[in-house]
C-alpha cells in the first residue's frame, strides 16, 4: 500500500530492497500511475480512509490473481518484509484453510485481529470468502476507521480464523514497530492494551526467524539490506 507522494521516497525503496524477492508484488494507491506503476484504487488518500484502499485492493487480487498465488500478503510502503522467513512460515500452513497470520492484538474484535503495520496474510480461501461476501456492508465494513480493526472484524464475520504467528519458542514474527523498539523493549504505553501476547525485549522480542518490521525508514530498509544480505561472518 503506498500513495502518489511516496512513489518516489517510500515505495521505490520497497521495490529495490525486500520487494525484489517476492514471486508477485502489486502497489496499490489511490491513483494509477504507468509509468511506476501504481494500480489506482479510486479512492481518497488518508488515514481515515485505509480501510477502503485495503479492501479495494484485495477485491481487485480476488478478481485479478486470486489463482496465481497462495497466500496473500498486505503490507505498507514502510513495512520490511524477510521473504525467505515469510516463505518458510508458510510452508507448513494450509492455504485451504481460512486463516490470516500477523501481530495479533486483542481488543475490538473477540478472535483479536492482525496489525497493518506489522502487515497481515491471507490464504487463499480467506480470499476468496472475502471476494465472495466482502462486498457486504454487514460483513464488513466498506471504509473509515481503523483499517486493520475493520478488516479484522471481516475476516471473523466470514469464518476466517487468525491463528498463531510466532515461533516454536513463543517469539514474535510479525513487528509493528521497527527492530529497535522490540529490542529494547522501547514500545509506546498502549502496547499493554492491545497486544495479545505480553510484548517482550531483547532476545526474547524478536524471533530469530522474524519475517516482518513496521516504521522501517528508507535508510533502514536499505540497512537491513546490508545486514541481512551483503555482511556475512567469515567461516574458517
Amino acid at each position: 500500500m503506498t500513495g502518489p507522494k511516496n512513489l518516489q521516497s517510500k515505495a521505490s525503496v520497497v521495490r529495490e530492497t525486500w520487494g525484489r524477492r517476492a514471486n508477485q508484488l502489486l502497489f496499490f494507491s489511490s491513483v494509477t500511475n504507468e509509468t511506476f506503476p501504481t494500480i489506482g484504487l479510486n479512492t481518497t488518500e488518508g488515514r481515515q480512509h485505509l480501510t477502503a484502499k485495503t479492501v479495494q485492493a484485495f477485491r481487485y487480487i480476488y478478481h485479478h490473481h486470486l489463482d496465481d498465488a497462495e497466500w496473500f500478503m498486505k503490507a505498507d510502503d514502510d513495512t520490511y518484509v524477510i521473504m525467505e522467513n515469510l516463505r518458510h512460515f508458510l510452508s507448513q500452513k494450509n492455504t485451504s484453510e481460512p486463516v490470516y497470520f500477523g501481530y495479533r492484538f486483542k481488543p475490538f474484535v473477540k478472535q483479536g485481529y492482525n496489525s497493518g503495520g506489522a502487515g497481515y496474510v491471507l490464504s487463499r480461501e480467506a480470499l476468496r470468502r472475502f471476494g465472495k461476501q466482502g462486498t457486504d456492508p454487514k460483513l464488513c465494513e466498506q471504509d473509515g476507521g481503523d483499517e486493520d480493526v475493520h478488516f479484522g472484524q471481516c475476516m471473523q464475520n466470514l469464518g476466517v480464523r487468525i491463528t498463531n504467528s510466532t515461533d516454536s519458542d513463543g517469539h514474535t514474527l510479525f513487528h509493528p514497530f521497527h527492530p529497535e523498539t522490540h529490542f529494547f523493549g522501547t514500545y509506546p504505553r498502549r502496547i499493554n492494551f492491545y497486544a495479545f501476547r505480553k510484548a517482550r525485549k531483547g532476545f526474547e522480542g524478536i524471533s530469530k526467524h522474524a519475517i516482518s518490521f513496521h516504521y522501517v525508514s528508507p535508510t533502514l530498509m536499505r540497512l537491513l539490506e546490508l545486514y541481512l544480505y551483503h555482511i556475512r561472518p567469515y567461516a574458517n
